[in-house]
């Protein structure tokens, strides 16, 4: 199978690209089950790009029932590199505005009940996650944003300093809990990123969210309360700007990596490869089959 260099996980709303041409569809089975739908293999912006909707087609997944170590697997098995992940996020600040892109630069973890690891099942791993999200990888994407935004859409802005607040959901947060959040100086709020970002960066794949904002949460009080009905209605401009933005995207990170995320594991795994079980470096082969000859 022809190694499909750059993957896109399509999140709330985005359930397909409009300039994506499809070459084919993938159904995978991995270790941890399916993946949340059929990978489609398609072109875009010049070049071949893998696509998968994170919540399924028709939205049938919430956040906390992901198979995010599936989505994860899937993708690396067809040789996927780099991610970009769309998320719909909240607003934690006056100034990060519905419709204003974010490119989060860290992340505070408030998910409670979701698988988060490759490293189980009889072989112990530690990776570093100090800069959640790959920094090349940013900055290139960054660039090509705030080209386009100059010249096509003046009137929205790009945030690429702020902390991104991972929560459980499906549910909204209190009022007490957006105001908790805003103390610890976080820009913007969701329920997906984690731990996709962590599971990227255990099998050694660049990384970053394109979180869109869609609403202010709900700490302004002057503000309507978040709700479906507003988070969809900005959704649809949001995707606009996506799919606008994304073969621009793809087209300007398809060269060679240079960053360390392609041996981000090579020191991980702290379990004496004489104790690991032949199922385990079956499972695990297409993540750090090169370390074990």
């Amino acid at each position: 199978m022809e190694s499909i260099r750059i993957g896109v996980i399509g999140g709330s709303g985005v359930y397909a690209l409009d300039g994506l041409k499809i070459i084919k569809e993938l159904d995978i089975d991995t270790p941890y089950g399916k993946p949340s739908d059929k990978i489609l293999i398609g072109e875009i912006g010049g070049h071949r790009a893998a696509f998968l909707p994170r919540h399924g087609r028709g939205h049938i997944y919430s956040p906390s029932e992901l198979p995010q170590l599936a989505n994860i697997y899937a993708l690396k098995t067809i040789g996927v590199e780099k991610i970009v992940s769309i998320s719909a996020v909240g607003s934690l600040k006056e100034e990060i505005r519905p419709t204003d892109i974010v490119l989060p630069s860290q992340t505070i973890d408030r998910t409670n009940s979701r698988p988060c690891t490759f490293f189980s099942g009889g072989i112990v791993g530690h990776i570093g996650f100090a800069d959640p999200f790959c920094e090349e990888t940013r900055a290139r994407t960054a660039a090509i944003i705030e080209k386009y935004l100059a010249a096509e859409q003046p009137a929205k802005r790009l945030f690429t300093s702020e902390t991104l607040v991972v929560m459980e959901g499906p549910q909204f947060s209190s009022r007490a809990e957006s105001h908790l959040h805003r103390g610890w100086g976080a820009g913007i709020i969701g329920m997906t990123a984690l731990p996709e970002a962590k599971l990227a960066r255990e099998a050694e794949m660049c990384y970053i969210t394109l979180a869109m904002s869609t609403d202010y949460d709900c700490w302004r009080e002057d503000a309507e309360d978040v709700g479906v009905g507003m988070v969809v209605e900005n959704m649809k401009e949001n995707n606009r700007t996506v799919n606008t933005l994304l073969p621009l995207i793809i087209d300007g990170l398809s060269g060679e990596r240079t960053c360390g995320c392609a041996n981000a594991a090579k020191f991980a795994v702290m379990t004496d490869p004489k104790s690991i079980s032949a199922e385990a470096k079956k499972r695990l082969a297409p993540l750090y089959g090169k370390y074990w000859g």
